[in-house]
This record gives structure tokens, sequence and C-alpha cells, in this order.
């Protein structure tokens, strides 16, 4: 094995290691302190969403950088919109017959692509912290800088407001071998897997729960009572943006005879 695989493993072994003692301080954090965490990050990659964009553009030769920066918007504003008021401490519901504890479950093994980096990085940074778990970021090492620029400024603002510097980490060596040791931890508690199909497939494998996303095979169905021109117009524009590299770009379309 070459000598740069086994430090990107030890340096694996090494980040899980601290963001999992970072992670039992954070687990003991209450609501508003995480919200007011989550909420500088959230603000801080939204300040640099163009700058992002450009970067992963510059970095990958993929996409679009406007479409990137908004990618990288929604996912800083959006996302975080959707998830804000989402209790994620303590009772989070409860009934005459049951009460729902939120509980966070470790640290989170996010796997990032090369044709979404910063947008990814951003959301996966967001939804770890507001549910208290940590995170160990694996970047795709055609699109490293992007992904670790990206990790350094949600951390840079969370440590800001009292985040535990550990909580957030981006792997400086990317490999194979590093991603697979970063997954198979005894300390990594769940994975989020974005990328192609053998990587996913490494994930559900991997004895962890795991969350996958690979590349997509969207259909899309023109009905005959459709509105014809928008349909077209709005499957170009699905398609199209960001040059088509979204898990959710439609790939194919399926016309009724009639029209």
């Amino acid at each position: 094995m070459a000598d740069t695989d086994l430090i990107a493993q030890q340096e694996a072994r090494d980040s899980v290691e601290a963001a999992h003692r970072a992670q039992l301080t954070l687990a003991r954090f209450d609501q508003h302190r995480i919200d007011a965490i989550c909420e500088a990050m959230a603000q801080a990659a939204l300040a640099e969403s163009a700058r992002l964009g450009q970067l992963a553009h510059d970095e990958t030769g993929f996409g679009i950088a406007e479409d990137k920066r908004e990618k990288n918007r929604f996912a800083a504003e959006d996302v975080w919109r959707h998830f804000r008021p989402m209790k994620t401490v303590g009772i989070v519901s409860e009934t005459d017959s049951i009460v729902e504890i939120a509980s966070p479950r470790g640290v989170v093994a996010a796997i990032i692509p090369s044709t979404n980096p910063t947008s990814t990085a951003i959301f996966k940074v967001i939804i770890a912290i507001k549910s208290r778990n940590s995170i160990v970021l694996s970047p795709h090492p055609s699109a490293a800088k992007c992904i670790s620029e990206t990790a350094r400024i949600m951390h840079d603002a969370g440590v800001a407001q009292g985040l535990p510097s550990d909580s957030v980490i981006c792997l400086e060596h990317s490999s194979i071998e590093g991603t697979e040791t970063l997954m198979k931890h005894k300390k990594t508690a769940v994975i989020l897997a974005t990328g192609g199909i053998g990587l996913v497939r490494a994930a559900y494998s991997s004895g962890k729960p795991a969350f996958g996303v690979g590349p997509g095979n969207v259909p899309v169905y023109i009905e005959s009572t459709a509105d014809i021109a928008k349909a077209v117009a709005d499957i170009l524009t699905g398609t199209c943006f960001d040059n088509g590299t979204i898990c959710a770009s439609e790939q194919s379309v399926v016309v009724d005879s009639a029209i």
C-alpha cells in the first residue's frame, strides 16, 4: 500500500476520534445554542455562496458557476429555513401515549461529490450540527480545495459561536482507502454518502446506518392534457441547470402518443 494511502487512513482514524470527543460536548448543548451556531454557519456560507460556486466550477470544470452559486444559496438559506424551527433537543413531540425525544447519533461520515461539492458540504454540515452530531467530510479528490474551503468557512463561523472546534473536520488527504476507513471506523455512527454507484454500495455495505445518493435516472411524463410549451420549457430548465449535474436533472421523456 502506498504511503499516501496509509496517511489518508491514519488521518481518517484521527479525525473520527477527534470528532467523537467534540460530539460529547456538542450533545450537551441546548436548542438555543445549537440554533445560534447553525444560524452563524448558514449565514457565513450564504455570504460566500458566489465565491464558493466559482471555486467549485474552476476546480472541477463541472457545471456553471452562477448555477452553483444558486445551489449554495439554496442549501444555506432555503434548507436552513426549513430546519431552523425544528426541535432537535430534548422532547420534540408528546401525546397522551408517546413522548418523542431527540438523541444525537455521534460522528457523521459525509462523503462529498465533485458534481455538487460546495452545496452538498453546506447542507450536510448544517443538518449534522443541528442534530448535535459532529461531522467528518471526505471530499472527492477533484473537488478537495473548494470543499475544504466550504468546511473552513462554516467551521470558523460555528466556532465563533461556541461550536467545539473538532465538530466539523474536512479530510486533507482524499483517497478510497481513507474514505473506507472513515466509513468503517467503530466510532462513526452514520454515513451520508453522495457519489457514484460504487461509493453508495460501499456505504450500504459498511455495517453502519447509511443514506446514499447516487446518479439519477429521472423520467418525465408528459400527459395528453399538459401545457406542452410549459412542460418543454420546464424540462429544459431542469436538465440544463448547472449542465445537468444534479441527480434530479431530467434524463428522459415519455410522451402520450396523442401529442
